[in-house]
């Protein structure tokens, strides 16, 4: 009786084997497991823009909203393009694109001083914002399971700055900027199906180094449904706060500017 006990029980436990695997396995999404990542979509971000520029030979700058002041549109479209290679189990390189270009035309309610050059009350001003930023970086999953993984990472926002104030009696006051901005990030992905995943990260840092001061603030959130083997569709929130000061031989600039909206894209795996 006891041996006959014993293979029932034995028995049992094994017919529960599949079922208790079957309960345990974790969802398998190739964001989480193919080694490339990579995707477009269309980034629509509400933007607030204040700058000043300083001239060294013809005198300073007054801070300048280039929303309000010289008309320009608070949010556009633009394209956003994304990849990640994970080329190793827990190590990846990740990068992001995009760039906004923007132009103002408006007769000025009140004077605005840039470059060391003043612009009156009533005078027609043209200008020109144009921003792009690539992020890189390389991270490390310290905490990495099939359907979980969080790491932090090292990179840049690698900021571009293209502007331009001018009128019919006073020349294009114009000047470009390339600013490598260095930043700190943590990440988390999870796998909620085998269909549905989400994401986020944040970048952060302080600096002052060379001819650059500030700071860095990005945030995004992902969520992510691919339907298929290699392709899938998200909808993402990103954000980019920036706080620069930058200078040179003959002028010094400063920056503020945020970013924030949703973003709609396509996705690629494999």
């Amino acid at each position: 009786m006891k041996t006959i006990r014993i293979a029932v029980i034995g028995a049992t436990l094994v017919a529960c084997l599949p079922l208790a695997h079957a309960e345990d396995a974790a969802p398998i999404h190739p964001a989480l497991h193919d080694r490339f990542y990579m995707g477009v979509g269309a980034f629509l971000p509400k933007t607030s823009t204040s700058a000043q520029l300083d001239s060294t030979n013809l005198g300073a700058g007054a801070n300048v909203d280039f929303e309000r002041a010289l008309g320009m549109t608070t949010q556009k479209i633009v394209p956003d393009a994304f990849a990640r290679w994970r080329f190793v189990e827990r190590w990846r390189v990740e990068a992001e694109y995009f760039q906004l270009n923007r132009s103002g035309d408006k007769v000025l309610d009140q004077s605005i001083t840039w470059n060391g050059q003043t612009f009156s009350a009533g005078t027609e001003v043209l200008s020109k914002f144009d921003f792009s930023d690539i992020r890189t970086s390389v991270g490390y999953s310290f905490f990495k399971t099939a359907d979980k993984e969080l790491g932090v990472a090292f990179g840049f926002h690698l900021a571009t700055y293209d502007v331009a104030v001018g009128s019919a009696t006073i020349p294009n006051q114009a000047k470009t900027i390339l600013a490598p901005l260095p930043v700190l990030s943590a990440y988390g992905q999870f796998a909620l199906t085998e269909t549905w995943a989400v994401g986020a990260r944040m970048d952060r840092f302080v600096m002052s180094y060379d001819h650059y001061a500030g700071n860095v603030t990005s945030m995004a959130i992902d969520v992510n449904y691919q339907p298929f083997r290699h392709v899938g569709f998200g909808l993402a929130y990103r954000s980019l706060f920036i706080v620069l000061k930058a200078t040179g031989t003959d002028f010094a600039a400063q920056f503020n500017q945020t970013f924030q909206g949703p973003l709609l894209y396509m996705n690629a795996t494999f």
